[in-house]
């Protein structure tokens, strides 16, 4: 009788049989047999001599091999897709306050324990130790009452009685005397102890509003201690991702420049998963480059809203003016590429929340055929992206190629040149400069990155009287005699008395021989060393050039 070679001879599968049914069931696609490359290549990699042809069950064991490996590797990358949900999440988290009335220490003394811990006393003279031993029985017979009448036991016994309560005497002495000192010296030693503790924090309490005197006055080295402190305890949360910021404080803008190392690139998955090839190997499943763009780009937008939290959080006394915040990118052996930016003075940071939404949508399973989907939808759409952007940042629209932006200020240096500056900065320098020259009633018309239009009016009796209208802007090349003639009738509309027009740089010719034309006289010029004069005599502190 002949049987099935996928049957036994009861007539029930063979395990062969049963191993095809099963990877059939769970891998539709890959059911048919493999193909002979597959498995002369799999031999020879072994170092084994390749049969003929494969077997059935050497078919089955292959295929099963692939298939688990397939899915080990897509549970690997499940895992880096759940750690990137959680990174986003913890960048979220709203950060602890660091001013410094959250930095300032108490402690109390604590009274003397009344039943504190005195050093081991003496121990008390006891009887048995000096009672004599009795004398030796004559006759087995004889009653114990006749051994303790003799005479030489009585003797010894008397005198061990008087040592005994000699010793009992003078024992007691010294513990009278004894315990009243140890209790002494141990009360003086934790008082000793608690009062140290007590000043210790005293110290500290004191050396701290040190520091805040010294940032009240707007030292640098004391701002930036501060801020430095605030953004490392922002960073405790994210501590697995390398992403520290430093900060620099300059007092002529009263401005922080926050420059944020952002994360290296591959910490957002590449890949979906892996699936079975048409060959039966596993093949890894790449994710859409934008998918992994938003992805990083909603992870550092958190991050830099965490350190402009943290920095805004700790200027409980209102010395900023503004914060100005780089993120950069940095790999080895290349130069730091700007990735975002952001320029918000105190009134865009008061209105704007900083803290993003902690909502992290957890990634579904990952199925091996289809490529998953990205932690989060569309970063358009992500709500720390919309906050930056409500501080007109400017971010990279691709950090893998990466895409740089033009940083709005840089931290070159405490004292800056006008070039450095960020827009805000600059715009905040001039009107500090005229409001301490005589003009109040500040309105910006007009803004941009590198000037600003704007009117004021000066008391009569100050140096600017009248209505004026400025037009300040920082550039290198020379003032031109048309910008004159327009501010000139800027000045007309606006039915100002004065215009002034002030540049960073220098005036060409042609404007000057307009300026001293009588038509003109009514229209004021400050160069480039004219504005850091006045930086000297109005506010005290230098620009430099450049």
């Amino acid at each position: 009788m002949q049987h099935s070679p996928d049957s036994r001879p009861d007539g029930t599968p063979s395990a062969a049989s049963s191993a095809r049914a099963s990877a059939t069931q769970t891998f539709p696609e890959t059911a048919e047999p493999l193909q002979a490359g597959f498995l002369a290549t799999l031999f020879r990699d072994l170092g084994a001599e390749a049969p003929d042809g494969p077997s059935e069950d050497d078919t089955v064991a292959v295929h099963a091999r692939a298939a688990a490996l397939t899915h080990h590797r897509t549970l690997t990358v499940q895992a880096e897709h759940e750690h990137l949900a959680d990174l986003l999440r913890r960048a979220a988290l709203p950060v602890s306050a660091m001013d410094f009335e959250s930095q300032l220490r108490s402690y109390e003394p604590r009274p003397f324990p009344a039943d504190a811990d005195l050093p081991p006393a003496e121990a008390e003279p006891r009887w048995a130790d000096y009672a004599p031993a009795q004398p030796p029985a004559a006759d087995p017979d004889e009653p114990a009452s006749r051994r303790l009448l003799d005479s030489g036991y009585q003797r010894e016994l008397a005198q061990a009685r008087l040592r005994h309560q000699r010793d009992l005497r003078e024992w007691r002495a010294r513990q009278a005397e004894g315990a009243a000192a140890e209790a002494k010296a141990a009360r003086s030693a934790h008082e000793q102890a608690e009062q140290a503790k007590a000043r210790a924090v005293r110290e500290y309490n004191d050396s701290l509003e040190e520091c805040r005197r010294a940032y009240r006055l707007s030292e640098p080295a004391a701002v930036e201690s501060l801020l430095e402190r605030a953004l490392a305890a922002a960073e405790v949360a994210t501590r697995d991702i390398p992403s520290p910021c430093r900060a620099l404080f300059r007092p002529l803008t009263r401005t922080a420049v926050l420059d944020l190392d952002l994360p290296p690139l591959d910490v957002v998955p590449s890949l979906s998963g892996y699936r079975l090839a048409e060959d039966g190997s596993p093949e890894p499943v790449p994710r859409a480059p934008a998918e992994r763009t938003s992805d990083y780009l909603r992870l550092a937008a958190r991050l830099a809203l965490r350190a402009l939290q943290a920095a805004d959080a700790v200027d409980t006394d209102g010395i900023l003016a503004g914060v100005v915040l780089n993120g950069w990118l940095r790999r080895p052996g290349e130069d730091p590429v700007c990735l975002l930016s952001v320029d918000a003075d105190r009134d865009a940071l008061a209105r704007t929340r900083l803290v993003a939404g902690t909502e992290a949508a957890r990634p579904a399973a990952v199925d091996e055929d289809e490529p998953a989907p990205g932690v989060y939808t569309d970063a358009e759409q992500d709500e720390a992206l919309l906050r930056l952007r409500e501080l007109s940042a400017v971010v990279t629209p691709d950090p893998y190629v990466p895409v740089p932006v033009v940083p709005n200020g840089t931290a070159g240096a405490t004292v800056p040149s006008a070039a450095e500056l960020s827009s805000n900065e600059f715009a905040q320098l001039v009107r500090e400069l005229f409001v301490r020259g005589g003009l109040g009633s500040w309105s910006v018309r007009l803004r941009g990155p590198f000037g600003l239009v704007a009117t004021a009016e000066g008391a009569k009796d100050s140096g600017l009287p009248g209505r004026w209208v400025v037009w300040a802007s920082r550039n290198t090349d020379p003032v031109a005699a048309d910008e004159l003639r327009t501010l000139a009738e800027a000045v007309r509309e606006e039915g100002a008395e004065r215009g002034l027009r002030l540049t960073t740089g220098r005036f060409g010719e042609a404007a000057l021989d307009l300026a001293a034309e009588e038509g003109y006289r009514r229209i004021h010029l400050i160069d480039g060393e004219g504005v850091r004069e006045l930086s000297r005599t109005h506010l005290g502190l230098p620009l430099a050039a450049g």
